[in-house]
């Protein structure tokens, strides 16, 4: 079998009898994937040398014209697995229509990883004469139609964008060459299943599929099994996995008490960035009213914030001006920080597997994270026993903090029953478990000479001395704000 893949000359031992036999393990570095010229001399002003186990193993395939399924982490790589081949094969291959036609769709689920990915296109493709454009709902379709007019080759999209446009007639995908459907199982749990079919059927059945999901329930295979054909899989993580440069701990604290220590952990020294997830759109803008009280820098983004909002937000966060953004699941996917020292668990998630997206937004590219996690004395005690079994091993618990609430660990093995909560209410009517004896001023309790805290993004706390009673302990605590 002669060594060639996609018109490039590859080392003997890369092949072994045939393209789809490929060995990626041999791929240590991005020129050894085979790229082409104008796509190297736009990696190396970006500092890219090795390929990412994802970008090493689902490259080749990609090239070679196969169907992928990738499963992977976030955060290892996955939009230059399948931008970088994809690049590379329309650079090569010259259109089949005169007129510029839309040659590649990629479908993201949020505007923020929409916008993400089509500034990667940008800067991969500098060198190249193609063209993209990326549209999603939240602002005016007028530019994004005008972009369309003027022709592109890539189409970066949210799928209910997509499908007004395409309605309105100013979409056409009779030509396409290529589809990506990028993060498959957050697109289902927005509810976006039905669109993603509705796209699927105006596609021309000749065509290369790409799918990359971080993680791979039933539903999610099903789903992929409708797009692609005959495809490689490439996982190059377990599903269950937890980035294993993110440090993790758990802090036990009562649900009233957890915006107080939220002060404390923001404002330590240590905290450059941070993360901070939230259940539900009003917590998280119910939050970030506490942290500016308690003069810590934040700002919110969900799905209800206008879309200049979320990028003035995003813009602020990735340059840091701003140190702490609250966010919810969904509209977290696309926040790409480098350096984000920290991702914290505000209230545990129900699924454990969301538990592995959010941590995997620190401890990037090999950098090391730290993931704190406030489990209450309720429902969160089970969600923490389910994401443990997930990731096989027990999350540490750190009781160095001035809210610590001293109920029993959550062993590896542990099973639902039992007194889960910890935090109820004896025969004699007493409150299981006191308060613990907060007057040593260790751990998460980091003072400035005033009393307040201090730290990068607290600026002294907002100069003000902390009452005697903690908040929520007296008449003038328990606010709520």
């Amino acid at each position: 079998m002669t060594p060639y893949l996609c018109g490039q000359v590859w080392p003997r031992q890369y092949v072994q009898g045939h393209c789809s036999e490929l060995n990626p393990s041999h791929l240590s570095d991005f020129h050894s994937l085979g790229l082409s010229e104008p796509l190297m001399r736009a990696l190396e002003p970006l500092g890219y040398e090795t390929p990412t186990p994802i970008q090493a193993q689902a490259i080749p395939y990609v090239l070679d014209g196969r169907d992928v399924l990738g499963v992977a982490q976030t955060g290892t790589g996955k939009t230059a697995a399948f931008s970088l081949p994809m690049l590379h094969r329309l650079g090569n291959q010259p259109p089949r229509e005169k007129r510029r036609a839309i040659r590649a769709l990629i479908l993201s689920p949020t505007r923020e990883l929409s916008a993400q990915i089509g500034d990667s296109i940008r800067e991969y493709s500098q060198h190249q004469k193609i063209y993209h454009t990326v549209i999603f709902g939240g602002v005016s379709q007028g530019k994004q139609v005008a972009a369309l007019q003027r022709g592109v080759d890539i189409v970066v999209a949210t799928p209910g964008r997509l499908l007004d446009l395409i309605n309105q007639g100013h979409i056409n995908l009779r030509s396409l060459e290529y589809f990506v459907l990028d993060e498959a199982d957050t697109m289902l749990d927005m509810g976006f299943i039905h669109d993603i079919r509705k796209v699927i059927q105006l596609l021309p059945p000749k065509r290369q599929s790409l799918f990359f999901s971080a993680t791979m329930p039933q539903n999610i295979q099903e789903l992929a099994d409708t797009i692609l054909d005959d495809p490689i899989t490439v996982e190059v993580e377990r599903r269950s996995s937890a980035a294993e440069t993110v440090e993790q701990k758990v802090f036990f604290v009562r649900q009233a008490e957890k915006k107080h220590l939220l002060v404390d952990v923001l404002t330590a020294p240590d905290v450059s960035s941070a993360l901070v997830f939230t259940r539900t759109k009003y917590g998280a803008d119910k939050l970030v009213r506490h942290l500016r009280k308690q003069g810590v820098r934040s700002e919110a983004i969900h799905g209800n914030k206008s879309q200049p909002q979320r990028e003035k937000a995003m813009k602020a966060f990735k340059r840091g001006d701003l140190g702490v953004l609250v966010a919810t699941d969904i509209a977290a996917r696309g926040i790409d920080v480098d350096d984000l020292s920290h991702v914290i668990n505000f209230e545990i998630p129900n699924i454990p597997e969301t538990y592995v997206h959010r941590i995997g937004r620190t401890g990037r590219a090999g950098a090391e994270g730290i993931a704190i996690s406030f489990c209450n004395e309720e429902d969160e005690r089970n969600y923490l026993r389910d994401i443990q079994r997930l990731i096989r091993k027990e999350v540490p618990l750190d009781t160095d903090q001035d809210y610590h609430n001293p109920l029993p660990p959550i062993p590896l093995d542990s099973g639902r029953g039992g007194n889960s909560g910890g935090g109820g209410r004896s025969k004699n009517g007493q409150r299981k478990g006191g308060r613990p004896n907060r007057g040593s001023g260790k751990g998460g309790g980091r003072r400035g000479p005033g009393g307040g805290p201090q730290g990068r993004h607290g600026q002294g706390g907002g100069g003000k001395k902390r009452r005697k009673n903690r908040p929520g302990s007296g008449p003038s605590g328990g606010s709520n704000n």
